[in-house]
């Protein structure tokens, strides 16, 4: 049975292809852009993509959603089924607002957890029924509470207890770190959520929030194009309340991290070696009030459903 790949933009459009369609390469070429292969018009770029290897099983898309996220921390949750006949000229998977955009998609099987985490560095956990069900063509409803109009989500994490997975958080100067998810409190949609990183001037602000485990390796690729690549059993668990420990050093090169991505390890890889420090004890502090928000009538980030249209 041959995957699909659906490739979801951040104005909100969703293209697929087999995989078998995508041009082969040599594990060091280059490749060849998206915007080559898909009908993406200009000023869009693909922010996502879920691989699927069972869009003909009536079954299995109607017991598995997918999750979307957007900067300005809306959710939308939709059921798979919506997305199983799908057009290489794309179509709408979420109506983002004028001044928002689609930043993560994860595939859920209806009893997920779902994480988001904003540039401060906090993250809010709560399960994918706190979200309820909507159309294809909808915007969504909020799923986190913001700091401010500068503020905005940096990723979105489905995660199921005991998977072995832990917490990677990454900033843009460097600093890394892993925590279990029992330590993030379950809470209702909507609130402020809890510190996932302690950020300062020395760390600065959130760049990337993902789920690990010890098969994998981060990808980060910094704005000047030096790219590295860490194995993740080297980064340390730690606590939610510390600044973590230095994974690259950009400070020399006035440098800061502008995308981070996971793969799975491979052994004939050159990564990089961490030299670990332990963390200041004057770094960890406590943690901050949790704030819920229940869900109301005129919850901020919900509008009705657009007519049904491509």
């Amino acid at each position: 049975m041959h995957s699909t790949m659906m490739f979801f933009t951040q104005k909100g459009l969703v293209f697929s292809m087999k995989v078998y369609e995508l041009p082969e390469g040599a594990k060091n070429s280059k490749g060849r852009a998206l915007q080559n292969l898909l009908n993406i018009e200009q000023g869009d770029a693909v922010n996502a993509f879920i691989s699927c290897k069972y869009l003909n099983d009536v079954e299995y898309v109607n017991s598995h959603n997918l999750v979307f996220a957007t900067a300005c921390g809306v959710v939308k949750k939709t059921s798979l089924a919506e997305y199983a006949r799908l057009m290489s000229t794309g179509k709408k998977a979420i109506v983002p607002r004028e001044d928002d955009r689609l930043v993560g998609v994860e595939l859920t099987d209806g009893e997920s957890e779902i994480l988001l985490a904003n540039r401060g560095g906090r993250a809010i956990r709560f399960n994918e029924a706190r979200v309820r069900q909507m159309g294809r063509v909808s915007t969504g409803v909020r799923g986190m509470l913001l700091d401010g109009p500068e503020d905005e989500v940096v990723g979105l994490i489905s995660m199921t207890p005991g998977d072995g997975h832990t917490i990677m958080v990454l900033s843009e100067n460097g600093m890394g770190k892993r925590s279990e998810l029992d330590t993030y409190r379950m809470t209702n949609r909507g609130g402020k959520g809890v510190k996932t990183l302690n950020v300062t001037e020395k760390t600065g602000q959130l760049v990337a929030f993902k789920s690990v485990d010890d098969d994998t390796d981060l990808v980060i690729i910094n704005k000047s194009g030096i790219t590295i690549r860490v194995h993740v059993d080297q980064i340390p668990v730690q606590g939610r309340y510390t600044m973590g420990v230095k994974i690259i050093d950009l400070a020399k090169r006035g440098d800061v991290i502008a995308s981070v991505c996971c793969v799975p390890a491979d052994p004939e890889e050159e990564a990089e070696k961490l030299d670990i420090e332990q963390p200041d004890p004057a770094e960890i502090v406590e943690e901050e009030v949790e704030i819920d928000v229940e869900e109301t009538a005129d919850d901020a980030a919900e509008e009705p459903e657009a007519p049904q249209e491509d």
